[in-house]
């Protein structure tokens, strides 16, 4: 069974937990947004060796790009 869409009212509330201002929460989502799917490796396809394996991979690429950015 297919589970029925979520409603954007909903979606946005669920977002502004733990944010004090729309913007604040908005300003965060925004980079988020594009940083999340790095980390999030397609589970349902890989063996636990291999999701763990590109999970270390993934994670080493966002540890240099934030050392470079923090250099910078």
């Amino acid at each position: 069974m297919r589970e029925p869409p979520i409603d954007p009212t909903r979606q946005r509330e669920r977002a502004m937990k733990g944010f004090r201002t729309v913007g604040s929460a908005q300003r965060f989502l925004a980079s988020f947004s594009r940083i999340s799917p790095h980390f999030r490796a397609p589970r349902h396809r890989m063996t636990t060796t291999d999701h763990r394996a590109e999970l270390v991979a993934r994670f080493q690429v966002g540890d240099q790009v934030t050392e470079q950015t923090l250099a910078a």
